[in-house]
Formats: structure tokens, C-alpha cells, sequence
């Protein structure tokens, strides 16, 4: 769990006026403009802090919390997680290590209780398991493990639809998915797995144009598997979605369309 107020700069006393000014001092830091883009991590937690503690009921449950884990004396909250090898505590204590900046070993528990395969929404709730997603996704990318990257941010894009919660961060999570694949997804993977995660990417609801372009890289691996039947409706239904869909001329005349 987080110190929200030390990341604020701020106490617990900290009226909601105080708070707010709080949160506006550290966005400006925080500013592309002024910090880069490595700071972005750093925004998003002080987005979370400033949408937790400017919140009353969420501030109140935060500060039951925060009472537990940090006002008792010789209490270890990661020590008391360690003991526990039920998939629930470990769930928690990834979290935990990965909002103190414990990255490998949230991913040794991450991978050790199944990786893609563990469920953490069944043992989180909905915002620690978004958070805890975003930041797990943003780790593999850095360690090029870019399918594991892929598949979490799918999952975060998909809740997102289902039940707002990033909101306004949603836009900066569905460029780390398009930029991951653009760069990086297509050369790390056979082409029937690529075609699998450009499936899952249709499946979300993006952009027309979006989808165009990403059809039409699904077209080209069916072409490089053979598969020229499928890959002539996949090239179509490209075409249809965006007409002026720009590097196509190879593809036409591979496949006559």
C-alpha cells in the first residue's frame, strides 16, 4: 500500500483545499513539458493519490488502511503477506512491491503463481487490479516480453469498457498498446500468435482506421502462412473500414483485390 500523503507531500490532517493545491504544485513538476515522458509513471500515481484522498469515502477507507499498515509500530505488512501462500495474499503483496518499486520481485510472484494465467481480479478489486495490471504490463514491455505486455493491456482496455476507472488515463494506456504494437509486437511473435492478438485488439473497439491498419497486418501474415482465401477477406474488410488505407499496393497485387 502506498503512502498517498508522502507522495502528496502533505499529512493526514491535510484539509481538501490543501489537497487539491497539493496535487496541482506536483502535476506542474510532473508535466511532460517540463519532466518528460519518463515521469508518466509518477503521474499516475498522483493521479491516484489526488482521486483517493479528494474523495471522502474513498479517503475514509484509505485511512483505516493506511492506520493498519503504517501506524503499528513493528508491523510489517510485506513480511505478514510473505507468510501467507494463499493466491489472495500474494496478489496483495505483488501489489505492494509494486508500488514500492520492487519490480522483480512482483514478477517472480507474478510468474511463479501463473503469469498470464494468474486471475488476479478474482483476489484484487477493481482498482488495484487495474493499477496492478498497468504497472505489471509496463515491466514486461521494459524486459521484452512483449506478447505477456500485449495480452494485459488487452485485459485493462477490455475492463475499461466494461466499468470506467482510468477514465481520462485510459487514452495514455490505449497508446502504450498501439505503440507496443507497432514497434515491437510483430517481430517477437510466429504469425498465427500475431493473428490471435490482432483478434483480441478488434475485439476492443478502436478506431475504424485503427482497425483498418491492423487488418491489413493480419492480412499480410496470412499471406506469409499460406492462407491467401483469408487473407483476401481480411484485405477487403481492411479496405472497407478505410478506404484510403495507405501502403496496400504490394498486398493488391499479391492478392488481386
Amino acid at each position: 500500500m502506498e503512502n498517498y500523503y508522502r507522495l502528496l507531500g502533505i499529512n493526514e490532517t491535510s484539509s481538501p483545499y490543501e489537497i487539491k493545491k497539493a496535487f496541482r504544485e506536483r502535476a506542474k513538476q510532473l508535466h511532460p513539458d517540463i519532466a518528460g515522458n519518463a515521469a508518466t509513471g509518477e503521474m499516475r500515481r498522483l493521479l491516484t493519490a489526488y482521486e483517493v484522498l479528494s474523495n471522502p469515502d474513498r479517503r475514509h477507507e484509505y485511512d483505516r488502511a493506511f492506520s493498519r499498515i503504517f501506524k503499528k509500530g513493528d508491523f510489517d505488512y510485506r513480511t505478514f503477506l510473505q507468510e501467507h501462500d494463499d493466491p489472495a495474499s500474494q496478489a496483495k503483496l505483488m501489489i505492494f512491491d509494486l508500488m514500492h518499486l520492487e519490480e522483480e520481485r512482483a514478477l517472480e510472484i507474478w510468474r511463479r503463481q501463473g503469469g498470464l494465467g494468474f486471475p488476479l481480479q478474482k483476489y484484487l478489486d477493481q482498482e488495484d487490479w487495474m493499477d496492478c495490471t498497468f504497472l505489471l504490463a509496463e515491466e514486461l514491455e521494459k524486459r521484452q516480453c512483449y506478447y505477456e505486455a500485449f495480452m494485459l493491456l488487452v485485459d485493462i482496455v477490455r475492463e475499461e469498457r466494461r466499468r470506467p476507472y482510468f477514465r481520462h488515463f485510459i487514452i495514455e494506456v490505449e497508446a502504450v498498446l498501439k505503440e507496443l504494437v507497432r514497434l515491437r509486437l510483430k517481430s517477437s511473435l510466429d504469425e498465427k500468435t500475431y493473428i490471435l492478438c490482432m483478434e483480441n485488439l478488434l475485439d476492443l473497439g478502436f478506431s475504424s482506421r485503427d482497425e483498418a491498419r491492423w487488418l491489413r497486418s493480419m492480412a499480410e501474415s496470412l499471406v506469409k502462412l499460406g492462407e491467401l482465401k483469408s487473407a483476401q477477406g481480411v484485405f477487403r474488410e481492411a479496405l472497407r473500414r478505410d478506404p484510403r488505407l495507405p501502403n496496400t499496393a504490394r498486398l493488391r497485387r499479391k492478392l488481386q483485390v
